[in-house]
């Protein structure tokens, strides 16, 4: 299975792709999509979207994990970054890709187990899920690529809820432990 990570920002929106083949993660791509503050907003979120609906198009995921917006320090800030998610999201579904949404909590969780861990904590976990010597990337692209493995452990995880209750164990599994939120 192929996955997008992205981690949603207007000066800089980090992306990854990987792939899923049983129990092992690979890297196919991680970077950022960097704006100019010196563009209108407008210019900013239609060069995310560009660049968003390119790497779709290349990649040809099968799903999306996009993070949430987190508590933002001003309300200004905060609605700028849900429009920037706002077009994530938007060109992911146009071009028929399923979108999950996961906190920072459940990422951090998700990654590393403790939901009050570390960029830090966060990057190097990563690097060894995905067998790196060395992640050299941006920390927007390291954090897409957090929510892309998160989406895989939480994807892993439902289908196996899914096939525990196709058995008959219906009774015993609990809801969906993942938190899908649009689907194209």
């Amino acid at each position: 299975m192929r996955i997008m990570g992205i981690d949603p920002g207007i000066a800089h929106t980090g992306y990854a792709v990987i792939d899923s083949q049983s129990q092992e993660l690979s890297l196919c791509e991680a970077g950022i999509i960097t704006t100019s503050s010196k563009i209108n907003f407008a210019e900013r979120l239609r060069k995310i979207g560009n660049s968003l609906q390119e790497l779709i198009e290349k990649y040809q995921p099968s799903e999306a994990a996009v993070e949430d917006i987190f508590i933002a320090t001003s309300p200004r800030l905060a609605l700028k970054l849900g429009e920037a998610r706002g077009v994530a999201i938007y060109v992911a579904t146009r071009c028929q890709v399923a979108i999950y949404e996961y906190t920072a909590l459940q990422v951090k969780e998700a990654i590393v187990g403790y939901g009050r861990a570390t960029k830090d904590q966060v990057r190097r976990m990563v690097q060894t899920l995905l067998n790196l010597k060395e992640l050299k990337v941006h920390n927007d692209a390291s954090d897409a690529l957090a929510v892309a493995i998160c989406h895989c452990h939480s994807s892993g995880l439902r289908r196996l809820l899914s096939n525990l209750a196709l058995q008959g164990e219906a009774g015993k599994v609990p809801k969906d432990p993942s938190k899908k939120a649009y689907d194209s």
